[in-house]
């Protein structure tokens, strides 16, 4: 089986994590795209539940036909947030899986910055992501679209409801749980 790992702090899931995956599920050859929620923000950033981030994520999994699916990995490994553990792990808890890794050009400034870089290298297939507004040499695909969980947090903290930057059923477990500042029904 081949495997392609997205994660992320998904706070909230939106619609460029939909199209990454989507994206890569449809050209890179994997039978299977895994969020995977962050259990602590390894720089320490506000973040809803973690057990609300992943009904989010379970709620955008919907959106396809069962290629998308929600990996737990980082609660398991306590949140510890490094990139090589999480991959280390999975490694070993699937040894017949080969994995991708889902990156996104913006983040290739940090990457001196990631512990054993090379070592993910060697565990998994790094696929650069072109994300707009971030142009890099050796990413795959046309630009994503430009849409980050900053900028939808920030329209919810104006009261602005993100209608077309995140699905409806992630929207929907936000509001039922009272995430992000929204309430009730929509429009509430």
């Amino acid at each position: 089986m081949k495997v392609a790992l997205l994660g992320g702090s998904f706070n909230p899931p939106h619609v460029g994590h939909l199209m990454a995956a989507s994206y890569v599920h449809a050209t890179q050859g994997v039978d299977a795209v895994w969020l995977m929620p962050t259990f602590h923000h390894p720089f320490g950033k506000q973040l809803e539940s973690f057990e609300a981030r992943v009904r989010m994520c379970e709620a955008l999994c919907r959106e396809t036909s069962g290629w998308l699916q929600t990996s737990l990995v980082e609660r398991e490994l306590a949140g510890g947030g490094r990139t090589v553990d999480t991959l280390a792990f999975l490694v070993e808890r699937h040894p017949d899986t080969r994995f991708s890794l889902i990156i996104g050009s913006d983040i290739l400034r940090d990457l001196p910055h990631w512990k054993d870089f090379d070592r993910i290298q060697r565990m998994a297939r790094v696929l650069v992501l072109y994300r707009a507004g971030y142009p890099a040499p050796d990413t795959v695909g046309p630009p994503l679209a430009e849409v980050s969980s900053t900028q939808v947090r920030d329209q919810l903290a104006r009261g602005i409801e993100p209608s077309e930057l995140v699905p409806s059923g992630v929207l929907a477990v936000a509001r039922a749980e009272g995430l992000f500042g929204l309430r009730g029904p929509r429009g509430g």
